[in-house]
């Protein structure tokens, strides 16, 4: 729990005036029972109204200031709660931002919403929950104690009977409800991750006529937590009945015993009043107690979880760069020898001694069959894995001894899953250039043939577009995408099948924007058309992992075979020098 004291020591003043507050509210609780006994065993017998009316008003103040004492207590408990919460969130949330994707399939997508969000939650309930009984519950119990066992003590031992019964109740809840909590916060990630997948890709869903399915999918995962919360809390709800029982049995004790007392004089009418209260104090103050710890079961199994992500070693940092200030300037790529392989402990390698160089201006096609090793093999260019064997090159210096910033700011993308972001295509355009003029981002979306269509919206570059871009075309998303990496300037541009969705029109115009504007970017296009990479520089073709050829387009339909079948299945027949 230690390292949830740094999200502690900004907000000390509200964790520590919060308590303060509430031990005001304490004092007030123990000295009222008192006076009310002092009004019926003083006021009333003697029919004293001056002192009947100055306890009163003794009493009303009283009132008035655990009224603040509460108010200020609540609300300091809040601020401390829900500020300790912010901070943990924030830095959970930057700490995600920096894994590496081997780190992001470590944890499902929505057991990561799940910990960011309830897990957290949870961690501000019990910090609330906790300040209001740090003082006041022990401040009650202490407090009640003493008054009970200086009015009197024979009466007080009954009290040192039951103390004991409750605490051996107390851990043996605990004890079985804790392991409970975790599988129960297991079972809200798999609901999570159910919500979330059903409701980003509704359309599929829909296009398949899958509802039904998904609908018993969702009902299986709401069922299974249904289950388990049951488990877990059927364990916490005896804790209630038991110390109810026991605050019953030990008023009735008190009455039972006081009351002989009272016969033979030896206790007044007001005194067991205000014992009665004491008492009721010390086992209020217990079951608030009870509820502080059986709540801290859940809260701890939340922060391990938490700690989980925040405990995660980064396996992609810029710790060992061993040139952190270099920039990528020229935008010449190099793979020497380079082998790859997403689980560490598989056997076989998904790419396996790649050997090839891109120099600056060139452009390089990529084309092989589906899970031949395309993709995997540019995502170690900006690093999003690293190699195991190997070395990737960036105008001569290994990719891990740059920064992850500075080599990244080099590297342009367009993914094979094209994503845009809840906002308008201008605040999606310039996340390739925050400080981009409108010319420039015009300029852009000329370039990857999005102008046209971006300009035939009413609203323009300030139209909004839905969560990932759910109301523009494939095609436009596709544009769009190749348009923010363009604003971007890179000195390497990497496009991972990103012209699959528009016309062969289309593409050669966007082909023929890149051989003007960014005639010295080196160029990458990964392709399942022919036509996409026939006019590159040069053509890599990867098979299984290796690459079998490289060369023009006319010279791999003469010498490669597993290039020419590509060419003859997609009817280009024709070798055009």
């Amino acid at each position: 729990m230690k390292q949830y004291m740094k999200y502690v020591k900004p907000y000390a003043l509200y964790f520590l005036l919060a308590p303060v507050l509430m031990l005001v509210e304490v004092v007030g609780e123990v000295f009222m029972p008192k006076f009310l006994a002092n009004i019926i065993n003083i006021g009333i017998p003697e029919k004293n109204t001056a002192y009947i009316v100055a306890m009163g008003l003794a009493m009303a103040g009283m009132a008035i200031v655990m009224m603040l004492g509460g108010i200020g207590g609540g609300y300091f408990s809040a601020k401390a709660s829900v500020s300790f919460a912010a901070a943990l969130r924030k830095d959970a949330f930057a700490k995600v931002q920096e894994f590496s994707f081997a780190n992001i399939d470590k944890f499902s997508t929505g057991s990561l919403v799940t910990r960011l969000t309830n897990d957290i939650t949870q961690l501000q309930n019990i910090i609330n929950m906790g300040l209001k009984m740090a003082f006041r519950a022990p401040g009650m119990l202490i407090g009640a104690l003493i008054m009970a066992i200086t009015m009197n003590p024979s009466l007080a031992a009954v009290i040192g009977v039951v103390i004991p019964v409750l605490v051996i109740a107390l851990v043996l809840v605990m004890k079985k409800a804790f392991p409970k909590f975790n599988a129960m916060q297991k079972k809200l990630d798999r609901l999570n991750t159910s919500v979330q997948e059903n409701l980003t890709n509704i359309r599929v869903v829909k296009s398949f006529v899958r509802e039904e399915e998904e609908i018993e999918k969702f009902a299986e995962a709401n069922e299974d937590l249904r289950a388990g919360s049951i488990d877990a809390f059927k364990t916490v709800i005896m804790t209630m009945p038991i110390m109810t029982l026991a605050m019953n049995v030990t008023t009735l004790a008190v009455v039972w015993f006081a009351g002989r007392q009272i016969i033979v004089g030896q206790m007044a009418v007001g005194d067991l009043t205000a014992f009665t209260t004491y008492i009721i104090q010390i086992l209020m103050s217990l079951m608030m107690t009870a509820m502080v710890i059986l709540n801290s079961s859940r809260a701890l199994a939340s922060a391990k979880r938490i700690s989980e992500v925040l405990n995660t070693e980064v396996d992609l940092s810029d710790e060992g760069a061993l040139r952190p200030d270099a920039v990528v300037t020229a935008g010449k790529v190099e793979f020497k020898d380079v082998c790859f392989k997403y689980y560490k402990d598989n056997e076989n390698y998904v790419l396996e001694n790649i050997n090839f160089t891109a120099n600056p201006g060139e452009i390089v096609g990529i084309i092989g069959g589906t899970g031949s090793g395309k993709t995997s093999m540019v995502q170690l260019i900006p690093r999003l894995y690293d190699c195991d064997a190997g070395e990737v090159l960036v105008d001569g210096v290994n990719v891990k001894d740059y920064s992850l910033k500075n080599l990244r700011e080099g590297v342009g993308m367009v993914l094979q899953k094209n994503v845009l972001f809840s906002g308008t295509i201008m605040d999606n355009l310039k996340w390739g250039d925050e400080n981009a003029t409108v010319e420039e981002v015009q300029a852009a979306a000329e370039s990857a043939q999005a102008h046209n269509f971006v300009s035939s919206f009413t609203d323009g570059y300030d139209t909004e577009l839905g969560q990932g871009g759910v109301n523009v075309s494939g095609g436009q998303k596709q544009r769009l995408c190749i348009a923010r990496a363009l604003l971007k300037k890179p000195k390497i541009l990497i496009l991972d099948d990103s012209t699959s969705a528009v016309d062969t029109a289309t593409e050669r115009k966007i082909r023929e924007a890149f051989e003007g504007e960014l005639k010295d970017t080196t160029k990458i296009i990964i392709a399942q058309r022919i036509s996409s990479v026939k006019d590159a520089d040069r053509i890599l073709v990867i098979d299984d992992g290796q690459i079998v050829g490289e060369g023009t387009h006319a010279s791999l339909y003469n010498t490669c075979e597993a290039y020419r079948e590509i060419c003859i299945s997609q009817e280009e027949k024709e070798v055009v020098a």
